[in-house]
């Protein structure tokens, strides 16, 4: 199973956006879509796939951290 998790689009830099998950920073491609600084952002295997409105990011964020404590 593949899942795409949400991220907070820190910094920009041409194709390559440094965005926050959960507190760790992560370089993403940007190739197919054109976010900006302080957007939410869908990721899947590296690459930005949708730009997402900011409550729905923090409802799929928040749903990963109830699974996540399931464990």
């Amino acid at each position: 199973m593949c899942i795409a998790i949400p991220g907070k689009v820190i910094s920009l830099d041409g194709n390559t956006a440094k965005t926050e998950f959960s507190g760790n920073i992560v370089e993403v491609n940007t190739g197919l879509i054109e976010p900006k600084i302080g957007q939410y952002v869908l990721v899947h295997a590296g690459c930005a796939i949708e730009v997402m409105e900011k409550d729905k990011a923090e409802e799929l964020i928040d749903l990963f951290a109830e699974v996540e404590g399931m464990q």
